[in-house]
């Protein structure tokens, strides 16, 4: 069985992925090159900090930072930024809708996104977003 962490990640990665079903998905992958027509995801594993510790039972209380990488090209019709943000507003409401994972943690909430161009000479305008959804959870081990 994953541990918590590992359990928690990979439910803010299918959060994500049911939140942009077309878009490419991936998890800790370097800056793409190249961004496929719906766009990319990719959810980092990020740092889950110094927990706080509890006594009786001793829990871990960790508030789990997980950067997701967000990108868009314009189209005829669309810019990159107009589509970086309906991306960014679907995972929002996706974090919006279920805000333990569905029991797995106390809490998840997403920050404000910090973008940027991602336009190479030759090729479509784009723009990157990167956005932190932090899980607050506890563990009754670290490494479990």
């Amino acid at each position: 069985m994953p541990s918590k962490r590992e359990q928690v990640i990979e439910a803010v990665a299918a959060l994500v992925k049911a939140a942009l079903p077309k878009a490419a998905h991936y998890r800790n992958e370097v800056k793409q090159r190249a961004i496929p027509a719906n766009g990319y995801v990719n959810v980092d594993d990020g740092d889950p900090g110094e927990p706080e510790v509890t006594l009786n039972p001793t829990t871990w209380i960790y508030e789990h930072e997980l950067p997701v990488e967000v990108a868009a090209n314009a189209t005829r019709t669309v810019t990159a930024e107009a589509r970086l943000d309906t991306m960014l507003q679907a995972i929002g409401a996706a974090v919006a809708a279920d805000r333990t994972l569905g029991g797995l943690c106390d809490y998840l909430q997403v920050g404000a996104a910090s973008t940027e161009p991602l336009t190479a000479e030759g090729a479509p305008v784009s723009r990157l977003a990167v956005v932190a959804i932090v899980a607050v959870y506890g563990t009754t081990d670290p490494l479990n």
